[in-house]
């Protein structure tokens, strides 16, 4: 009789642990406050700002996709997923020597530019899903892609001001290429040694004060206080001028006022693209008056730069890490003795 009733007991709990099985929960994975995604009912359903998706499962993972800003071949690039591109716009900004031979060999299709896409030409080459910011102005371009039945989805990056929660969107685009597992190992390896180097960062026994961004004619557009290049700034153990602004947007000022805060600044970064100190003064002979043009240190985002392409706009909104490492052997040298900068250099 005992044998007979745990036999049942086994019974009855394998079945329970069946029916468990098929009631799995949804996995819900949060990349920041704009872009959430998670799986139920054999669709993934993403939001991302004002957009929602849910794509069924037969859609994923995409094979062939289409990349209408630059800045995200980066994700593309660290997922090792570029043969998945079958077309860009805007050829000539893509850093990504794997990408650019990819284009040379025409297995990647330009399909125009920021001014003007070749809808004809994305319609043809038939992609799952083009990839891009949302840009208001293209509404009926994309209107004729959706009518043609190929998925559009809006992905704004640009606007995450938090460096790890740029970095997490190589999740979704895992998640979506069918690369969970190298995602999910890339982006843990670049928050631990994101958190690793800020923590060396605050070993530092200077905290110096910190300028950045140019003037565009009569205005200076300074990050605010809140920005992604701010957090960094805070981040690598370093003064910004606006470290007490909360905005997450840039703040135009004119070039009196920034003199007036800037008496102090003795590292001035992410100045342009511009090769060194006599050109900048070329262009805008005020920058002279500054303390931190005579006397400070001025750095450029010029360490990887190849025509009109820039790898910091491209691999530094994914690698985070190496951002960091770059402001911090800026601001505190002697933390990062042996290492050699990445993204920015300093102008002569």
């Amino acid at each position: 009789m005992k044998a007979k009733i745990l036999l049942l007991i086994t019974f009855f709990t394998l079945i329970a642990c069946k029916r468990e099985q098929k009631k799995s929960p949804s996995e819900s994975v949060s990349i920041s406050n704009l872009v959430q995604y998670d799986e139920k009912n054999d669709a993934l359903h993403l939001k991302s700002g004002n957009f929602t998706y849910d794509l069924k499962k037969n859609q994923i993972p995409f094979k062939k996709i289409i990349l209408l800003n630059a800045s995200m071949a980066g994700y593309i690039s660290e997922l090792g997923a570029e043969n998945l591109i079958i077309g860009v716009s805007s050829p000539e900004y893509i850093y990504s020597d794997k990408i650019q031979n990819l284009i040379k060999e025409g297995k990647i299709q330009n399909v125009g530019s920021d001014q003007k896409y070749d809808v004809e030409k994305i319609i043809s080459l038939k992609p799952d899903a083009i990839f891009t910011n949302y840009i208001a102005s293209f509404d009926n371009a994309y209107q004729l892609l959706k009518n043609n039945g190929i998925q559009v989805i809006f992905l704004d990056e640009y606007m995450e001001q938090k460096p790890l929660e740029k970095t997490a969107y190589l999740k979704l685009f895992g998640k979506l290429f069918g690369k969970d597992k190298e995602a999910e190992t890339k982006y843990v390896e670049i928050e631990k040694n994101y958190n690793e180097l800020k923590q060396l960062a605050l070993k530092a026994q200077s905290k110096p004060i910190v300028l950045a961004n140019e003037m565009y004619g009569d205005i200076w557009y300074l990050p605010g206080g809140k920005t992604s290049v701010a957090n960094f700034i805070s981040d690598a153990n370093a003064e910004y001028i606006l470290k007490n602004n909360t905005d997450e947007k840039a703040l135009t000022m004119s070039f009196e006022e920034v003199f007036a805060k800037s008496n102090t600044v003795q590292y001035w970064v992410n100045a342009g693209n511009h090769t060194s100190k006599k050109e900048m003064l070329s262009l805008n002979p005020f920058y002279g008056k500054l303390n931190v043009f005579n006397k400070g240190k001025i750095y450029g985002v010029i360490g990887k730069e190849r025509q009109k392409a820039n790898d910091f706009f491209e691999s530094g909104i994914v690698r985070a890490d190496l951002v960091l490492k770059d402001y911090i052997k800026i601001f505190h040298p002697e933390l990062l003795p042996d290492y050699q900068l990445t993204y920015m250099k300093e102008l002569q």
